[in-house]
């Protein structure tokens, strides 16, 4: 499944729904949960169960419940599972026990977790690699985590993450890839800015990042030009993977001036399949 941009919609606003399906995201994530207010909750259900069953699925649809321990979730997932969404967005959850205890009630239908929202949640990111077929990828939150230490902000005056959600990214990054699942970028929330989007996006592709959430519909053609492998780097992953087949036994060789090795031919195999898987 391809997830380079999944863009939140909030679920009491159908509206939007129906414009979100033309802005070419890869997944729309229909929120049930923070953009709607308590009040508005049966609207939110009844508007998604609407749009579940009759939208077009050439864009994924998605649905973010209430945290598992609430008393919404049971309504969440009684609006939802009679028109199955491609996947469950799982915000505040706390490892693989969090994943088995909702996909018994969710049909097979495979889960996103915010796998960073809470403080025990931290400790257990790294048991996600024992459910991973259940899983559509990790994701990662800097909103609910300095509320829930009583801390004033993630972030320093320049818009930079400080050092402790510093870590809960890269723990996140880790425990997506220990569990051979996509990697999710959070989102970028100002979302006006779109020239520091572009370099928040293309510095988490860096890191190792395969996707990203937008907020905004204007963010969505940005994330996906910065998770999408340009010409030039696909033209050069096959150039390292013909320099290998034509030096059949050779662990390291160079090319264009630099050396090359095993894990540059692994990288280049990687960026051509998930060229591939796009098609």
């Amino acid at each position: 499944m391809r997830l380079r941009s999944l863009l939140f919609v909030p679920g009491d606003r159908p509206e939007r729904m129906e414009k979100a399906l033309k802005v070419g995201a890869d997944a729309l994530i229909l929120d049930l949960e923070d953009s709607v207010a308590l009040e508005a909750k049966p609207q939110a259900r009844a508007s998604v169960n609407m749009f579940l069953k009759s939208a077009p699925r050439s864009v994924k649809l998605f649905v973010r419940v209430n945290p598992l321990g609430s008393d919404l979730i049971d309504d969440d997932l009684a609006a939802v599972l009679d028109a199955p969404p491609n996947g469950l967005v799982l915000p505040k959850a706390e490892g693989a026990e969090s994943i088995e205890a909702l996909a018994t009630r969710c049909h097979s239908i495979p889960i996103l977790p915010i796998v960073t929202e809470t403080p025990s949640a931290i400790f257990k990111i790294g048991s996600y690699a024992g459910v991973e077929k259940q899983l559509l990828g990790l994701t990662w939150g800097a909103e609910d985590l300095p509320a829930a230490i009583g801390a004033s902000t993630a972030r320093d005056e320049h818009g930079r993450y400080l050092p402790p959600y510093e870590l809960v990214r890269s723990l996140t990054l880790f425990g997506a890839h220990a569990a051979n699942v996509p990697a999710i970028e959070t989102v970028y929330p100002s979302f006006r800015d779109l020239e520091g989007l572009r370099t928040y996006a293309r510095n988490g592709r860096r890191d190792g990042f395969t996707g990203m959430m937008a907020i905004h519909p204007n963010q969505v053609p940005i994330i996906n030009e910065a998770f999408s492998p340009s010409d030039e780097e696909v033209a050069h992953a096959e150039a390292v993977i013909a320099a290998f087949e034509a030096n059949p036994g050779k662990g390291a060789l160079q090319l264009d001036g630099r050396m090359i090795d095993l894990p540059h031919l692994k990288l280049a195999r990687k960026l051509l399949r998930s060229v591939a898987e796009q098609e």
